[in-house]
């Protein structure tokens, strides 16, 4: 637990990193959680101001965390909250420095094979969709599915984020970074008669919502998930091959990711399309050419001299 105490300090620091990142729109995920690593932070500085910071009171601070037994993950969300804080201290002119800018990050452990379904069961998903708001429902499945949207980007999507002229959205991202991603036809169809069925919005607030709730609110990430969990639990029904597969409204994206690899698709161009930062990250998906190198390599036949002989 943090003694209040020491934070009293850095209450104006504390108060204007939220409005910043209430003002570009942080998820609320998002802000719990750096508010959290970063007052962890200022505890650990003791009452020292914020001008005088240096790159070593971050570095002690992250080895703190990692000797807490805190992962290479998490280590490198504290620091990219810090990071974030002393940028917008320099924008309020609270300091004229970033400390943070020369750490490097934590390595992480590569991550393993994504979880994902063929394009089979991937387009079987989409009759398994059920229930009174069919349209509203399917569409949330397919944008993920064939357009590679997070949950929180499903949440966050508003009516004029659709084109349809140009047949195109517009996606508010992690970093709140916009990425804008061509749409095939039927998909825009669909989003056409999904936002002719739209119930209209209750108040103000969520007024220019894409996806709204029964109760004419802006649909909630629980929702999306349930929307997901319901889908899944019917296409395992229809396919009992596909059972023991951890399956999410995530892995959704990883299909769509991996569908796309395989059908040759540029890394770079899935990599905008994902709205990953680092092309790393897309990496993961590599396992694709993996399939392919080994397909290819199956059709490699070596004329070996002689004295090699076959085994019997």
């Amino acid at each position: 637990m943090i003694d209040p105490t020491t934070l009293e300090p850095y209450e104006r620091e504390i108060h204007l990193f939220l409005i910043y990142m209430k003002d570009r729109e942080y998820s609320k995920d998002t802000q719990k959680a750096y508010m959290h690593d970063l007052k962890h932070f200022l505890h650990h500085l003791h009452g020292k101001v914020i001008p005088e910071v240096s790159d070593i009171d971050i570095m002690e601070h992250l080895s703190n965390v990692r000797e807490s037994g805190a992962g290479a993950r998490y280590r490198n969300r504290c620091q990219s909250a810090i990071r974030l804080f002393f940028k917008v201290m320099i924008k309020f002119n609270v300091t004229k420095h970033n400390p943070t800018m020369d750490i490097e990050k934590a390595k992480v452990e590569k991550k393993r094979k994504p979880t994902f379904l063929e394009k089979q069961y991937l387009d079987a998903s989409m009759q398994q969709v059920k229930g009174k708001y069919l349209v509203r429902d399917v569409s949330i499945i397919a944008l993920m599915s064939y357009a590679g949207l997070r949950v929180s980007e499903i949440v966050r999507l508003n009516t004029i984020d659709v084109n349809f002229e140009r047949s195109e959205i517009g996606v508010l991202g992690k970093g709140e970074k916009w990425r804008y991603i061509p749409l095939p036809p039927e998909l825009t169809q669909l989003l056409q008669l999904c936002l002719s069925e739209r119930i209209p919005p209750k108040g103000k607030k969520d007024e220019m919502a894409f996806f709204i709730s029964q109760f004419g609110r802006r649909i909630s990430k629980r929702m999306v998930q349930t929307i997901s969990e319901k889908t899944f639990n019917s296409l395992i029904e229809e396919f009992p091959q596909l059972q023991g597969m951890k399956l999410s409204a995530h892995k959704l994206r990883h299909s769509f990711a991996t569908d796309l690899l395989r059908n040759g698709a540029d890394l770079r161009a899935v990599q905008e399309l994902l709205g990953h930062e680092d092309i790393s990250t897309t990496q993961i998906y590599t396992h694709v050419f993996d399939e392919a190198k080994r397909k290819a390599m199956g059709n490699v036949r070596p004329a070996l001299p002689v004295f090699i002989q076959k085994e019997n």
